[in-house]
Formats: structure tokens, C-alpha cells, sequence
């Protein structure tokens, strides 16, 4: 299976298993990670989701081009529908649970659109991130373009998009879109860490969080936060929020039920 992916104590795990193609994603890989995003949303159980590639040398290195894109031209292999981006990730509007990408080694194209998709980002300081399909004709259009603009400061985004260029991970620390970086061997470790802080969250914030930053990116502040959505209602009506006050004031830790 081109894809390793695992649930346990309320966390999945994601892996594109193609270490020697550097988790580059082919069009069977691609399918893959659709389905499991589609499990992910449909598991209640499901508290946060690492993503990762095999082996310590890339995390992903975008489309096999040998394969996902063979015998078609760069415009029929940009018409071939993709909703969530590529992996299924990178551009998903309908997946409320935190998404860390655990960046092992390079992230390119499609691998940082991945990354982008992502809403925290660990990285081990022998990563790189790059968006290179102009340097093959190509365009980063299953989220690059789209999503890199609006997460970093324009003449960061303009200088990747226009040159192909590599960043590495201490200047993707530097622009915005990594959140810490870490040696190899503490990788695990740190992300480890992201995780168990999300756990110590209510899911039901969780969950109402991420849907008022989706639905709200393009509105003013204000517009943004007279939001009234169903996640929102469903946290501050549940059991849970009940259970975290009482908990606060018990000074102990509290039992989420996710209801």
C-alpha cells in the first residue's frame, strides 16, 4: 500500500509510503489519500491527524511525474478534477479536525501544497519547501498559487512562486508557514507535543475554531466574528463546555466527550 494509515488514542496517522520515489504521489497514491480524508471526516473519534512521508529524506516531492501525469499535457492533468488539491489536502474545505504536517526531508510542489493544507507545520531542519512547476512549464495550481499568497507576505510568495527557488526550513520558519523546526531526531518528539496540546482541547472547539477561520478568511473582523455557525452553536451547547468549566474549577483535568 502506497499509503500507511492508522488510528490510535484518537490520533491518525498518514503516510505516504513511497520512500523511493520520494513520496512522490502517483495517481493510485492520490486516490488513497482521498479516501482516507473522506474515513477522517466520517470518524467522530478522530482528534488530530499527523501527515507525513516515509524514510527521513523527503516528506513529498509533489506528482510522480513519470506516472500521475503521463501521456497528458499540462492542461488536461490541470482539468482533471481535484476539490480537496492535491492529496486531497491541500485545498479540503470540509475537514474540521487540526491537521499537523510533520516534515521530514523536501516538500515540493504538490508536497508543499500539502504542507499549505495543513494548519500546523513541524519541520526538521534538513527540510526544504518549493514550488518548482514553473522551472517545467508547469503551474502550482492544486493549491500553491491559490494558498501560498494568502499565508505569507507577497514579495515571500511572489519570490518562490516567480523563481522555483527552495527555501529551507529555518527560512520557512522565517516567512510564516512553519511552526517550529527541530532536528531530525527530535521530530517526533516535537510533534508529539502539537498533538497532546490539541488533546487537551475540547474537539467540539476544535472543530467550531477551524470552521469560523475557514468560513470567515474573507470577511472583516468584525463580519468574522458575528459569525453563527452550526459548529459554533453545537460547542457552546454541548456537555463538554459544561464539563471544562467545572473542570477549572475542580483544578483537574477534564474529560472531553466530544458531546
Amino acid at each position: 500500500m502506497s499509503v500507511t494509515f492508522t488510528v490510535e488514542n484518537q490520533v491518525a496517522r498518514v503516510t505516504i509510503d513511497r520512500p523511493a520515489s520520494l513520496n512522490a504521489v502517483d495517481l493510485a497514491t492520490e486516490a488513497e489519500l482521498v479516501r482516507i480524508w473522506e474515513a477522517i471526516e466520517k470518524d467522530r473519534d478522530v482528534r488530530v491527524v499527523v501527515l507525513t512521508g516515509a524514510g527521513e529524506r523527503a516528506f513529498c516531492v509533489g506528482a510522480d511525474v513519470k506516472a500521475a501525469s503521463a501521456g497528458l499535457t499540462g492542461l488536461e492533468y490541470w482539468a482533471a478534477p481535484r476539490p480537496g488539491g492535491f492529496g486531497g489536502i491541500a485545498l479540503r474545505e470540509t475537514l474540521n479536525v487540526p491537521v499537523i504536517a510533520r516534515v521530514n526531508g523536501h516538500a515540493l510542489g504538490g508536497g508543499m501544497e500539502m504542507v499549505l493544507g495543513c494548519d500546523i507545520v513541524v519541520a526538521a531542519d534538513n527540510a526544504t519547501f518549493g514550488l518548482p512547476e514553473p522551472r517545467l512549464g508547469r503551474l502550482a495550481l492544486d493549491g500553491g498559487i491559490a494558498t501560498l499568497v494568502r499565508r505569507i507576505p507577497h514579495v515571500h510568495a511572489m519570490g518562490m512562486l516567480l523563481t522555483g527557488r527552495r527555501v529551507s526550513a529555518a527560512q520557512a520558519h522565517a516567512f510564516g508557514f512553519v511552526n517550529e523546526v527541530v532536528s531530525q531526531q527530535e521530530l517526533d518528539a516535537a510533534v508529539d507535543r502539537w498533538v497532546a496540546d490539541i488533546l487537551l482541547c475540547a474537539p467540539l472547539s476544535i472543530a467550531a475554531i477551524k470552521e469560523m477561520v475557514r468560513a470567515g478568511q474573507n470577511m472583516t473582523a468584525r463580519e468574522a466574528q458575528m459569525l453563527r455557525l452550526p459548529a459554533l452553536l453545537a460547542a457552546l451547547n454541548s456537555t463538554d463546555q459544561d464539563e471544562g468549566v467545572q473542570a477549572f474549577i475542580d483544578k483537574r483535568p477534564p474529560k472531553w466527550r466530544g458531546q
